[in-house]
């Protein structure tokens, strides 16, 4: 079969870039190796993913966000940063920003719900599920993808193939991307929490000597119990290597207790807690987002730090500039896998990279440091940032996704096919 692209990787990424792509004239090939509808599906699980507010604006003009809500999200309307043993906090406020909403909470089964019931909406995008890819073969005008679909061997072709396999990626591997990575020693701890006191929609950011700590105010989905809204939070508990399998062990009420010491009382107490897992940490990117015939987006092209749930937001970002390249290439008349065309793509995005890595990890390895100058230096800074307002306006740009070169559909305008960049 031949396609105009062939997107390897069906997740949010994946299947977020089909759709902002459904009224192109491109026929396109979406491939998940995991049915949507398997507990073991890793995209649309339970957790809690953090949309910025320019992710909100993407999804509006993508034509999802309003299936999205009626299934359920919760506001962040305040943010409020600390850090542990320390006298600084800072503030930020959806009002002060003029905006609904800093960003919002949605359970990965949300949006995948959500997704894929848009995507059977799709006249041009055929899915492919369960597929795995085989091998990738690079050609002057097109690609040839060898898959395992429904355990036979078939084969593709396309003049583009976009990779969003996710962190390990298949398709990285097989063309050899290069890719610059270095370790944390952390892992995220991820749970879901109740407390004695409403969230008032409110996210808390508060680090400490062994990583951020963040909690998301984080509503039930419309199916879920309703008792639990206004009392439920999602959990990113970032610790060292050495310490997660302790955390993992703990009864309960033992965990509980160890989180109560670490962030204290701002959020209330905390009552209950549902299973935790847990998620090494890493800085990683591939050196150039797109080859000849191939690029990369979503978890294939990056992986930075949760601090300030930027992870999925930057992908997002990914989907929304690949699109209008894409949409831009025909409506001149170009080949959509042209480096040409792809290199605009690849420049667009990595200021976008390179500013959001250096603020994730600039953020942790400030406070990674426990010298005592250092440490009154962050609370100072706090303080400060708490009472400058040309201060607290750029964080919370940059925290919205709003900061830096904006697409179409971040601006809230529908992609069309123009040659506008």
């Amino acid at each position: 079969m031949t396609y105009d692209i062939v997107i390897i990787g069906g997740g949010m990424a994946g299947a977020s870039l089909a759709l902002a792509l459904k009224d192109l004239p491109l026929s396109i090939a979406l491939v998940e190796a995991v049915p949507y509808d398997s507990a073991a599906q890793p995209a649309f699980d339970a957790r809690a993913i953090a949309l910025a507010a320019g992710s909100q604006r993407i999804l509006h003009s993508m034509g999802v966000w309003e299936a999205m809500a009626a299934r359920g999200v919760t506001a962040i309307e305040h943010i409020h940063v600390s850090e542990r043993g320390g006298f600084g906090t800072a503030r930020l406020a959806a009002a002060e920003e003029r905006v609904t909403a800093l960003g919002y909470v949605v359970e990965g089964r949300v949006i995948g719900a959500t997704l894929t019931g848009a995507l059977a909406q799709c006249s041009n995008v055929e899915l492919l599920c369960p597929a795995e890819l085989a091998a990738v073969q690079v050609e002057e005008d097109g690609v040839a993808v060898q898959l395992q679909h429904a355990g036979a061997p078939r084969t593709l072709r396309a003049r583009l193939l976009v990779a969003a396999d996710g962190g390990r990626s298949t398709v990285r591997e097989q063309i050899g991307a290069r890719t610059w990575e270095l370790g944390y020693g952390q892992a995220a701890v991820i749970a879901t929490v109740t407390t004695d006191r409403p969230h008032g929609n409110t996210a808390y950011e508060r680090f400490t000597d062994t990583g951020p700590l963040a909690l998301l105010p984080c509503d039930p989905a419309a199916d879920a119990d309703p008792e639990l809204s206004g009392l439920r939070w999602s959990l990113v508990w970032t610790a060292r290597d050495a310490q997660v399998d302790g955390l993992l062990a703990l009864r309960d009420e033992e965990f509980l207790q160890r989180l109560q010491q670490r962030f204290g009382y701002r959020a209330g107490r905390f009552l209950r807690t549902s299973e935790r897992q847990a998620y090494p940490l890493v800085l990683r990117f591939v050196r150039e987002a797109a080859s000849a015939r191939v690029a990369f987006i979503g978890n294939a092209a990056h992986a930075i730090h949760p601090v300030a749930g930027q992870g999925f937001n930057l992908g997002l970002r990914d989907v929304a500039a690949l699109a209008q390249v894409i949409a831009g290439a025909v409506a001149r008349g170009e080949d959509i896998g042209h480096m040409t065309t792809l290199r605009d793509y690849a420049r667009w995005r990595r200021p976008d990279y390179l500013r959001t890595a250096a603020f994730t990890d600039g953020l942790v390895r400030t406070y990674s440091n426990n010298l005592p100058p250092l440490k009154l230096a962050r609370n100072l800074g706090l303080l400060a940032l708490d009472t400058l307002p040309p201060a607290r306006h750029l964080l919370a740009w940059q925290a919205m996704g709003l900061a830096g070169h904006q697409s179409r559909l971040a601006c809230g305008l529908k992609l069309q096919v123009t040659s506008d960049k």
